[in-house]
């Protein structure tokens, strides 16, 4: 798709189109294609942005269109630029992760609250793999908040090497259990208070262990791609997860609240990186004003893109 004449043209995304609906996406890129004519598609191509990166996804272009231009009646065309409202902004990015990680879900392995409790304290600045590696063996060993109150502080520390901070977090765990059978008969804490006051368990922790452990949701997990990919599509512009937490809430459905996290995470972990974002395989990226193609600063960072 090319013209001879370049005189006043725009610059766009590459996309491709299969029965008039949007299907696999195509090689990132860019391309010149005239201003609108009689000759040419109706306004609105020029934030078209492809669906997936593997999966036809069953959306016809008039209705992505259509979507976008509710929600933004007066949004202009170029790549990069946030819907009218943070409310607006919320919804699409909702609804196109949704699309693009349907199965998306909380990545530690446990079998009760107890053990989501352990996997998540453990799960600070460490990966949800390594994590999922040293608990195969810990749960085998540690079954109940008794275990880990008369454990042996050093040899519990042994049994979660290769965990990062794996001292600090053995003496939160022996402590927790302590006081989880002295004031709670060895059960994980249902409240957020509860929760809190066990040592190496903050507000993100007890979010997790309240909305898979007890099916409580009463506030939006932040954790480090939330912290970061919020922060880029400018759903925020605060910087320690408590008020980024507060900043969301209104903002993202209350319904959406615990599965927002799991698909901030994954698109994190398979597009949206802290160094080095992949825009150009990004499903957000005409609604990202730090999309590096036309976004000079990464808003997470306040920095240039280099």
């Amino acid at each position: 798709m090319s013209s001879p004449d370049t005189a006043g043209c725009t610059f766009v995304k590459l996309f491709a189109i299969r029965g008039g609906e949007i299907g696999h996406r195509c090689t990132a890129g860019r391309m010149k294609i005239p201003p609108v004519s009689a000759d040419r598609p109706a306004e609105g191509w020029d934030f078209l942005v492809v669906r997936s990166r593997s999966v036809d996804i069953h959306r016809s272009h008039d209705e992505y269109e259509s979507r976008i231009a509710q929600a933004s009646p007066d949004r202009a065309t170029p790549m990069g630029t946030t819907l009218a409202t943070r409310e607006a902004q919320a919804e699409e990015v909702i609804e196109r992760l949704h699309e693009e990680y349907p199965d998306s879900a909380i990545s530690l392995n446990y079998t009760s609250r107890l053990e989501l409790l352990v996997a998540v304290v453990l799960s600070a600045q460490c990966t949800d793999e390594r994590v999922n590696e040293v608990t195969a063996d810990l749960f085998e060993t540690y079954q109940s908040a008794r275990d880990y109150a008369e454990a042996d502080e050093e040899q519990l520390a042994e049994d979660i090497y290769g965990i990062t901070f794996h001292n600090n977090k053995a003496g939160y765990l022996t402590a927790a259990g302590q006081i989880m059978v002295e004031e709670y008969d060895g059960a994980v804490p249902d409240t957020m208070d509860g929760l809190t006051d066990l040592p190496g368990v903050g507000r993100k922790t007890a979010n997790v262990v309240l909305q898979h452990g007890h099916d409580v949701v009463e506030g939006i997990v932040v954790d480090t791609h939330v912290q970061r990919i919020t922060r880029r599509l400018g759903l925020t512009e605060e910087e320690r997860p408590e008020a980024i937490e507060e900043d969301l809430m209104p903002v993202v459905p209350e319904s959406e609240w615990q599965q927002f996290t799991h698909l901030l995470i994954d698109h994190g972990r398979a597009v949206c990186d802290a160094r080095n974002p992949d825009c150009g395989d990004c499903v957000l990226a005409d609604i990202c004003p730090s999309e590096k193609g036309d976004g000079d600063v990464d808003l997470a960072s306040g920095e240039p893109w280099s």
